[in-house]
């Protein structure tokens, strides 16, 4: 067993109509971690279920968490934390996808990191959703400035301390774990990623949408602008600038002088630098006083 874990590992599976599959997802837990001789607890939220994966969770020996009805992903992860009595968190998903051995495999990499993610490697999940998901993570390595294996992957171990500086970043339903990657990375928080393999769900049906990759993207945006806004308006800064360059040399060209079009994208060039730095500023200073 790793030595910072001598403590324990809190297990945290947000499940939604899973009573199909929870309980074998339990006891697989349980069996391969007592195996390795690791302190922990299984903490089951139960996101407003229909039907009886709250009974089955608890049937299996979890500690249960119940929703009065389905508040989405992100709040039943806070949900679980705040039932949780260890240092180190793990989460992991209650419907079949991942297995014992990739969490365990995860394990020895807690000494020298702060959150350790399980980097999905094969089978990612529904082909109808990879494009957008390659979009997205496109995104998100050009705004962090940081190649990024898995944007999202549910499958991570991560300090405690470390999940409660940024939850209150974390929208109700889908895309925590994408702001808590973004915001340890910008913080300089040590992350390592574990490659790992999943399996098609096996019970009960993805609550994903095809909006919910609008809201991540706007997810993606907000938080790289709390943390590094110039990665956003420098560029904009930039093009506003060329295509003013490239009108003025038009007009000059074919007219002798400049028209109104390109003062507007070079006062927008100003505009979007000087503004840049400002939030720069901001997010500079508003980190210094979280520090403090």
């Amino acid at each position: 067993m790793p030595s910072n874990l001598t403590d324990g590992i809190s297990i945290i599976i947000p499940a939604y109509n899973e009573e199909e599959v929870i309980g074998e997802v339990i006891h697989g837990l349980k069996n391969a971690l007592l195996e390795k001789g690791v302190n922990f607890e299984i903490i089951v939220v139960d996101d407003g279920s229909t039907d009886k994966t709250a009974d089955a969770a608890a049937g299996a020996g979890a500690k249960v968490a119940r929703h009065p009805y389905n508040k989405g992903y992100g709040v039943a992860a806070k949900s679980g934390v705040s039932e949780s009595k260890y240092g180190w968190l793990a989460f992991y998903d209650g419907d079949g996808q991942h297995t014992p051995e990739s969490l365990i495999s995860l394990l020895p990499f807690i000494a020298d990191y702060d959150m350790v993610v399980g980097a999905r490697t094969g089978y990612q999940g529904p082909a109808i959703r990879q494009p957008g998901k390659k979009l997205l993570q496109w995104i998100a390595d050009y705004l962090s400035d940081v190649k990024i294996p898995d944007i999202n992957s549910g499958l991570r171990l991560v300090k405690k301390d470390l999940f409660l500086r940024f939850s209150n970043l974390f929208p109700p339903r889908y895309g925590w774990t994408t702001a808590i990657t973004l915001a340890a990375l910008k913080e300089n928080y040590s992350v390592r990623y574990a490659p790992i393999t999943i399996r098609p769900r096996q019970g009960g049906r993805s609550m994903v949408r095809a909006t919910d990759a609008v809201r991540m993207f706007m997810l993606i945006l907000r938080i790289i602008l709390l943390f590094s806004p110039l990665r956003v308006f420098l560029p904009l800064a930039a093009a506003s600038f060329l295509i003013g360059v490239a009108l003025a040399a038009g007009e000059l060209l074919v007219f002798g002088k400049l028209g109104k079009a390109e003062i507007i994208f070079f006062t927008a060039s100003l505009f979007f630098f000087f503004f840049g730095l400002l939030m720069d500023q901001v997010a500079a200073l508003r980190r210094e006083i979280r520090r403090d």
